[in-house]
């Protein structure tokens, strides 16, 4: 298998990262309200964030049973939908989906396939099975292998979810690259043992100045770049 870095596997984080998350969900709640306005739809979309966030962090803690990234998307489509006054089941229902409808950013498909030249690359998403198999069809992400916490049955940072990673790329945990647009989930996966790239997103955790990420670029283009040569 080809090093280059000493690396010998790509894994790389998909919500945020390799798709735009808060747009997809902003233009879902748009489609759901016609003629809201932008401050309605702020509201919402903070609404939906904090109930996922919340609830991620329940299910972490032990405090809530495994529930996949669907049913939370559910629950936060039927919260906004209380917010906004949207009794349209039809409409609750397409919203609880708009995780399944997320775009790319603009070099996530080009800088995918760069890297998938050099290097076997894993997505390793907290999105379900179900939704990371539909979004990567829409979004047009093609991996080597696409892994979802659902498979640990709890969620990034928790290290069961890197571990899925790890398995996968069988190697040691110093030679697989965690790429990520959120500085916590580099942070999880630096815990694991794994060697990590910030790429700078308009939306994301960007790093602290404590901080010591093997990388810091500002795409993903960028990052294929400086890995794909020797």
């Amino acid at each position: 298998m080809a090093q280059v870095h000493g690396i010998e596997v790509v894994v790389c984080d998909v919500l945020g990262t390799m798709v735009d998350e808060p747009g997809g969900l902003r233009t879902a709640l748009r489609e759901a309200v016609p003629g809201a306005d932008e401050a309605s739809v702020d509201r919402w979309l903070t609404v939906w964030q904090e109930h996922v966030e919340h609830e991620t962090e329940r299910v972490n803690s032990g405090e809530r049973p495994y529930a996949d990234s669907a049913v939370l998307d559910r629950e936060a489509a039927e919260r906004v939908a209380e917010h906004a006054g949207l009794t349209d089941a039809d409409a609750v229902a397409r919203l609880a989906g708009a995780g399944r409808r997320l775009e790319p950013w603009d070099d996530s498909v080009s800088g995918l396939a760069r890297l998938a030249e050099r290097f076997p690359v894993v997505g390793l998403s907290n999105a379900s099975r179900a939704t990371l198999l539909r979004l990567n069809e829409h979004a047009g992400l093609r991996w080597h292998q696409a892994l979802s916490a659902e498979d640990a049955r709890v969620y990034k940072p928790s290290p069961e979810v890197y571990r899925l990673a790890l398995t996968a790329a069988g190697c040691p945990p110093e030679r697989v690259l965690m790429v990520a647009a959120h500085a916590w989930d580099l942070r999880g996966a630096r815990a694991a043992g794994m060697r990590t790239a910030y790429v700078g997103r308009p939306v994301g955790d960007p790093p602290t100045p404590t901080d010591a990420f093997d990388w810091a670029v500002g795409g993903l283009d960028e990052l294929a770049s400086e890995l794909t040569v020797d």
